[in-house]
């Protein structure tokens, strides 16, 4: 048993050691560039961005990389006027946004989006009718769909947010929230607002799930990535790294080192399912 633990722990440490040296290695793209990349946009990429930024930064000191949120819709807007190298959306470019500023999009993960409620809520799972009676207005107090006597408090994201486009076209069916609803602009104010709102639904990539806020059962689908990948929850879309024209230098290392297999275990950490180069 010993001689077996001794063998396991020698495993392990070769496993970690070719880990090391594989994102080392990845790392070694960067030797001989320097200068500054600066990436805004979608909020559900945070998480991704700034571990790959922190690994590269350590590698080579004369890089620095700044990340910023806002939304999708501020990524395409900043990546288009030329005020990031890297605008990340939560959905697909628009048409009218690639001709008017020549942008070329980089899918690098899937993610699911998902209703969530205050773990106190004893709601676990909702039909799809429900949950675009709930956003529509027309069902009011938790009572009405098994929950407590409570008013139900509506959270939304932003216009402009690629979580909240996926939400309204895949789980409300292209239908909008009612007028009355709260707007938080990213995926960890949405996070915030319902851990601290026991009436609260909003929604979230499932990346942001945890013990803090619970996800929603849609119509029997149970909300998971290894379940977004399988299709089996079918709440999903691609995040996105957009650049205007084809990315050259820093930029290009940037997203090639997302796409490696250093990006990989980076974007799986955060929630995420890569997609590997397209």
């Amino acid at each position: 048993m010993k001689r077996l633990r001794m063998l396991f722990s020698l495993l392990l440490f070769l496993m970690v050691l070719s880990v090391t040296a594989a994102v080392a290695a990845e790392t070694d793209a960067f030797g001989d560039l320097k200068g500054n990349l600066d990436i805004a946009g979608g909020t559900a990429h945070i998480p991704v961005m700034k571990a790959a930024a922190k690994n590269i930064m350590e590698a080579n000191p004369a890089i620095r990389i700044t990340i910023a949120g806002g939304g999708s819709g501020v990524g395409v807007q900043k990546v288009g006027e030329g005020l990031v190298q890297i605008g990340n959306t939560g959905r697909a470019l628009k048409e009218g946004e690639i001709r008017k500023y020549g942008l070329v999009s980089w899918p690098f993960a899937i993610d699911g989006v998902v209703a969530v409620v205050n773990p106190t809520n004893p709601v676990d799972a909702l039909s799809r009718q429900q949950l675009k009676d709930i956003y529509a207005g027309k069902i009011n107090n938790w009572k009405e769909v098994g929950g407590a006597d409570a008013a139900i408090s509506l959270y939304i994201r932003e216009d402009g947010s690629g979580t909240r486009e996926t939400f309204e076209e895949r789980a409300l069916d292209k239908g909008q929230a009612a007028g009355k609803s709260n707007v938080v602009s990213s995926n960890g104010a949405m996070k915030t607002a319902v851990a601290q709102d026991g009436n609260a639904i909003g929604y979230v990539g499932i990346g942001h799930l945890d013990a803090a806020i619970k996800g929603l059962i849609l119509d029997g689908m149970i909300p998971s990535q290894a379940n977004a990948k399988s299709g089996v929850y079918s709440i999903t879309r691609l995040l996105y790294m957009n650049t205007k024209g084809r990315p050259e230098g820093l930029t290009k290392a940037f997203i090639d080192y997302i796409y490696s297999p250093a990006g990989d275990a980076i974007i799986t950490q955060a929630g995420y399912i890569p997609t590997g180069r397209q």
